[in-house]
Order: structure tokens, then C-alpha cells, then sequence
């Protein structure tokens, strides 16, 4: 029963997780896109909260899913193709992650060098990647 309450929890910790890695972009679009000083020094504060907010959701996300995996044991790890996969596209979200606290960085000093664009696209490339992760572990496909 204890594996039923791992995986519930590491799915609401990640969806709690993704919805911080979505909106966190859209809010460097609309920093970058204002020229006000005022505005520019809002977005930092609500930058900084929201990531934060959304790291720790990050690690219980990480937890619960390494509980996982010791509690199914060994011999399921090793014959888990599908999971392999999921590990690589999750290493990539959290590159994703620690990315965005680059970027967050770069704002709070006021030297953004991307466009509005920029952001725009980076806000959308985690779909595939979460869209993926989410179907490897749901069809198990290997």
C-alpha cells in the first residue's frame, strides 16, 4: 500500500512542480518585454518567490520517485527500458530547471540578453519532454 502513496505523492509534487517550470517563463516574457524600472523590480520579487515556491517541489518530486523505484526493487529497475528513457528526459527537466535559475539570476541584475521571444519558446520546449515522461510511465512502451 505504501507504493500506491509514493506514487500519488510524487505525481502531485511534480504537477505542482510543472506548473511552477511553466509559469516561471511566461513571467520573463513580460519582464522582458517592460521597459519600467518599477515593473522590472516587481517581476524579480515575484521571479524569485516563485522559484522557491516550486524547488522544493522539485526534490519531493525527486524523493518520492526514488522511493519508488527502491520500493519495486532492483531486478524492476534493471528491466525497466521505459524508465531509462524517463530518467534521461528527467534529467533534462531539471537542466531545464536549474536553467530558468540562470536566467533568473540575469534578470535580477538587470542583464537579460534574450527577447521576449526567446522566453516565449522557452516556455513551450518542456511540453514534449513532460509529454513524454508522462506517456513512458503510463504505456511503459519497452
Amino acid at each position: 500500500m505504501y507504493i500506491l502513496w509514493f506514487k500519488a505523492l510524487h505525481i502531485f509534487f511534480m504537477l505542482a512542480w510543472m506548473a511552477g517550470l511553466f509559469y516561471l517563463p511566461r513571467l520573463f516574457v513580460y519582464h522582458a518585454t517592460t521597459q519600467s524600472q518599477v515593473v522590472k523590480d516587481e517581476f524579480k520579487v515575484m521571479e524569485r518567490r516563485l522559484w522557491f515556491f516550486v524547488t522544493p517541489f522539485a526534490l519531493l518530486t525527486l524523493a518520492f520517485g526514488v522511493a519508488l523505484i527502491v520500493s519495486y526493487g532492483g531486478t524492476w529497475f534493471k528491466m525497466s527500458g521505459w524508465l531509462h528513457i524517463k530518467l534521461l528526459l528527467l534529467l533534462a527537466i531539471y537542466g531545464y530547471h536549474f536553467y530558468l535559475f540562470k536566467l533568473l539570476k540575469q534578470f535580477e541584475r538587470d542583464e537579460n540578453r534574450h527577447s521576449p521571444r526567446f522566453y516565449r519558446f522557452l516556455n513551450e520546449v518542456p511540453v514534449l519532454a513532460i509529454l513524454a515522461i508522462v506517456c513512458l510511465a503510463v504505456v511503459k512502451p519497452f
